[in-house]
């Protein structure tokens, strides 16, 4: 029970995990594999915590520039500290480095896997404690090869899950109206968000949005670039469909910035951009004093980061419109968690057990590494 302990072990995984098919969207396209970074922190009691980084370089950054991060900048500031200092190493992990946010919101998870493991608690105890046992599954329907999603559709149905995110704008506007008009008819019982992943010129994007929004999705988001917040206000006072942010918001200064311009209705909260579960928290509570609603996003992730965000979710009231937790059970063609990450019925299950509730297969992260430090 001691988080006076001491940090004394500080190892950092780069892998490179296959997948099963080509994902599309807005700005890029992810196929072959995807690349993480695992971090496992040792306490001097033997106690261990791991936390995930998971970087796109079109989005946050680079796996070069997370392994880097770890490695370089922030094991110093973390060996030799002791467990229970979580909140003045993170400030001063914010402070070591500008943005390598997936590289802080890994020290984060590790750290309160550390903590969770030594006290005996879930993760989302040491957030504030569980407002929800469950939280809903989204999957994206990305495959540039539509009989491919056709085909997960299929099994999404058999598996219970009932909400799916249509990625948008990575070819032309004729092909995001058939697919649409193609769930409509044959998977009615779908509830079909829609997201352009900045994908729209701002030429196109009044008349586009308009198009989609005819289909009654439960929210359209990030339709344009990320700065363009004129245009992201415009787009959400010329259709009652809920706008969403989603590159436009990274951490909590964003969010506020958001709110005050009036550029979205609600706005995905992904624990890789806002650089950690508290900070990640404090987005959706900035968007929730401002009347909007905020949903459960991912990156390109495996079970370890699904893991976090899912504590994360389950301490935060303020995140109501589900999770979007696929990658481990749909998209990667193995992950790393030494048991499945737990999906039932169309919702993600939390964890009760210590820690983040689940561990990475040692044998796994040393198969798929591409480098090991140290």
């Amino acid at each position: 029970m001691d988080l006076q302990q001491t940090i004394t072990g500080f190892d950092v995984w780069h892998l490179a995990l296959p997948v099963v098919s080509a994902r599309d969207h807005g700005i890029g396209r992810v196929e072959g594999v995807c690349e993480i970074l695992v971090l496992r922190l040792a306490a001097e009691g033997g106690a261990q915590g791991f936390g995930e980084a998971s970087p796109w370089s079109v989005f946050t950054g680079t796996p070069e520039a997370s392994h880097a991060a770890l490695d370089r900048y922030l094991r110093p500031i973390v060996l030799g500290r002791r467990v229970g200092d979580r909140a003045a190493i993170m400030t001063e992990a914010t402070r070591a480095l500008a943005h390598c946010t997936e590289a802080k919101a890994a020290l984060e998870s590790a750290l309160l896997d550390l903590a969770g493991h030594i006290t005996g608690q879930p993760v989302w105890s040491l957030l504030g404690g569980k407002c929800r046992d469950s939280i809903p599954l989204s999957c994206s329907i990305a495959n540039p090869d539509f009989n491919a999603d056709i085909e997960l559709m299929h099994r999404l149905r058999e598996d219970k899950v009932g909400l799916i995110k249509l990625k948008t704008g990575f070819k032309d506007h004729a092909f995001d109206i058939m697919r649409l008009e193609r769930i409509a008819q044959d998977f009615p019982e779908f509830r079909v968000r829609v997201d352009y992943n900045q994908g729209l010129e701002i030429e196109q994007a009044v008349q586009q949005v308009l198009d989609v929004a005819r289909f009654r999705p439960d929210f359209i988001e990030q339709p344009v670039r990320a700065h363009h917040f004129d245009m992201m206000a415009r787009l959400r006072d010329l259709t009652d469909v809920p706008l969403l942010a989603d590159e436009s918001v990274f951490g909590p200064e964003d969010m506020v910035r958001a709110a005050r311009e009036g550029i979205c209705d609600g706005v995905s909260v992904k624990i890789m951009k806002s650089g950690g579960l508290t900070r990640g928290q404090t987005v959706a509570r900035i968007a929730a004093a401002n009347g909007l609603t905020a949903y459960g996003g991912d990156m390109f992730e495996a079970g370890l980061a699904h893991l976090a965000g899912t504590h994360m979710i389950a301490a935060t009231p303020e995140i109501t419109l589900g999770c979007e937790f696929y990658q481990a059970s749909y998209f990667l063609k193995e992950d790393i968690l030494e048991t499945p990450f737990p999906v039932r019925d169309g919702q993600v299950v939390v964890p009760d057990g210590p820690g983040l509730g689940a561990r990475p297969d040692v044998d796994k992260l040393n198969h798929y590494a591409v480098r090991r430090s140290p």
